[in-house]
């Protein structure tokens, strides 16, 4: 049979021997495991990208254990927490919002621990490198048997920092949105899903006429840009925008072969409300 899972999510990039040193802990306390590594390129200290990207990924990956380490608070009074799920995975990393949001996929939040535990943990831990010292271990044992219940004393879920994704705002014929991800080809993730878009606007079918109204800081001017809603890039144009549901649900604003963040001079944590044209 195959050994437990474990997946792995960081901003520790591949320069240096940080996510290597994540696999030797987990191994060298079970050696079964299976791990696979989401990414260790998130953008550094971005809370809410790797927030997304665990909310994208998870329910893709097997039943495990899962550790999520973007941890500027490191070494701080910050948590160091397991989530465990309705699914039956287990969430491990630093209580800073990074975990929460994509429990929601999961079956929600069963319960959670405070990583306390001495013989969960490695014999000695630094103020800078939990990732090592004190999630990677925990996910380890929990590999290797150790009961959930074992790592630490009951912290009651609705302590939990919220997630840094904000909902959007459904308002009759408008959804407010935030823009919380940029990817790497200069697509636009929203915090709306399709299902917060039709509760605005009513159904959309492809063809439909959008307008996005971008929000300005300070004395600037808000920009309105026109799309049609499609489902495929290549439904316009070269060079040409359009609004879509991206394949996890998400509103997304694209150009087909192109960049449209950069071209628009779009920006992260920017607002936007989409309305029918």
């Amino acid at each position: 049979m195959a050994g437990p899972f474990v997946s792995l999510l960081t901003d520790f990039g591949a320069r240096d021997p940080s996510a290597a040193i994540l696999h030797g802990v987990i191994l060298s306390i079970e050696p079964e495991a299976r791990i696979v590594d989401i990414s260790h390129e998130v953008r550094k200290f971005a809370i809410r990208d790797a927030a997304l990207l665990l909310w994208c990924a998870l329910p893709y990956l097997p039943v495990g254990m899962h550790v999520a380490v973007v941890d500027p608070g490191v070494g701080t009074r910050r948590r160091p927490v397991a989530i465990r799920t309705g699914r039956g995975d287990v969430l491990i990393g630093p209580d800073n919002g990074i975990l929460v949001g994509a429990t929601s996929r999961l079956g929600g939040i069963a319960s959670v621990r405070l990583l306390e535990a001495p013989e969960y943990r490695l014999p000695v831990v630094s103020t800078s490198f939990h990732g090592r010292d004190i999630f990677a271990p925990a996910a380890a044992h929990l590999a290797h048997g150790a009961s959930f219940e074992a790592l630490g004393p009951d912290v009651d879920p609705a302590s939990l920092v919220a997630s840094p994704i904000v909902d959007p705002v459904v308002e009759p014929g408008a959804l407010q949105s935030s823009i919380v991800y940029i990817d790497t080809f200069g697509n636009v993730k929203l915090a709306g899903l399709r299902g917060d878009l039709e509760a605005a606007l009513g159904r959309v079918q492809p063809g439909d006429a959008l307008e996005l109204i971008f929000e300005a800081d300070g004395e600037e001017k808000s920009a309105t840009v026109a799309v049609p809603w499609l489902a495929a890039f290549g439904d316009v144009a070269v060079g040409a925008p359009l609004l879509y549901e991206d394949s996890y649900g998400r509103i997304c604003l694209a150009e087909n072969q192109g960049d449209v963040a950069a071209r628009l001079g779009i920006i992260e944590d920017g607002r936007v409300t989409i309305r029918r044209a």
